[in-house]
């Protein structure tokens, strides 16, 4: 969440993975020192030796170090190294939130390792089959509630009904929206239209025992113009979606300034278009949010991407410290004790 959305209040401790992005230590650290202050404490998970210079000269009033041993790599096998890596800045981090040390756990590390940690030592909630991760898309009128971006490649209908449960109780939560509506990702509008996925999936989201307020089918092209507030499909699907919309913003903004410097009159208009320009590439920005967010674990878990910079580390850091505030992973953990996804 950006600096003017991040709140105020009690203070929260969330534990960061200093071990972990392709720009670790340094933005990592230097991300931590940017968010943390009185209403946001920071433990720097890593080893302390590789900490402790790029915190030399800065105000540590509010950043701590937890010793741990390096990272887990992209290239290891998430599941064997959770298990086999006890000592790794990844899984001493979740432990944290576990022991009640950390209300959150941020990290830019493997996103592998991050749902594997979640799974097997934060534990998923109870009645939730498939964790899926949530990302916040820019609509046009509002932020779009995207998910599974990444955590499930291969999904049954079931698990998209579960994702558009999770997906409401954090835009009720996390947005504020009263009754998000719910769509579904498909190649067209029509209940007839998609695979066997979506075919078997509509109707069990357009079931009223679900308690969702399903608006139908949303195609790519409207994913980012509030035709839904939630949008759901499998984490495969989900994942390029996500990947081709922020390449696409970055590409489109790359032309823009290329445009811009073409001729004397077009600099003069760059000029004067600058102030703008300027909103919309804040609005495109994937490190405006800085991370997303694993829900439906026992525990508040964010994934930045892996070249995070220290802006879109502080950035996730605050977003975590006001999912913390709002109660996120205890309304997830009520609601679906409940078994209502209103």
């Amino acid at each position: 969440m950006s600096e003017r959305a991040a709140a105020g209040g009690r203070t929260v401790t969330l534990a960061l993975d200093a071990e972990g992005g392709d720009h670790a230590p340094g933005e990592i650290v230097a991300g931590a020192l940017a968010a943390a202050s009185p209403d946001l404490r920071v433990l720097l998970v890593g080893r302390p030796e590789m900490i402790e210079p790029h915190l030399a000269g800065a105000d540590t009033r509010h950043v701590e170090i937890v010793p741990s041993g390096a990272g887990i790599s992209s290239l290891e096998e998430p599941a064997r190294a959770v298990r086999s890596k006890r000592d790794s800045s990844i899984v001493v981090g979740a432990r944290t939130v576990v022991e009640g040390r950390a209300e959150g756990f941020v990290s830019a590390g493997s996103t592998g390792a991050m749902l594997a940690v979640g799974l097997l030592v934060v534990k998923r909630v109870p009645g939730v089959k498939r964790p899926a991760i949530v990302t916040v898309l820019p609509g046009g009128e509002a932020p779009v509630v995207f998910l599974d971006a990444g955590a499930n490649a291969d999904c049954r209908p079931e698990h998209l009904l579960e994702f558009g449960i999770l997906g409401s109780i954090f835009a009720r939560r996390a947005l504020g929206l009263r009754e998000p509506r719910v769509g579904l990702l498909n190649i067209g509008e029509e209940p007839t239209k998609g695979n066997e996925l979506a075919l078997g999936a509509y109707p069990l989201l357009a079931d009223p025992a679900g308690g969702l307020r399903f608006v139908g089918n949303v195609e790519g092209r409207d994913l980012l113009f509030n035709k839904a507030d939630v949008v759901v499909t499998d984490g495969f699907t989900g994942n390029v979606a996500l990947k081709l919309l922020e390449g696409t913003a970055r590409a489109l903004l790359l032309r823009v300034r290329d445009a811009a410097r073409r001729d004397v009159r077009s600099k003069i208009g760059g000029l004067l278009l600058r102030p703008s320009l300027t909103r919309v590439r804040a609005v495109l920005d994937p490190e405006e949010y800085g991370g997303t967010c694993l829900l439906g674990v026992q525990g508040l878990m964010i994934i930045c991407h892996g070249n995070s910079s220290r802006r879109a580390v502080a950035n996730a850091l605050r977003f975590g410290a006001e999912a913390a505030r709002r109660g996120l992973v205890q309304t997830v953990q009520e609601e679906l004790g409940r078994g209502g996804g209103r």
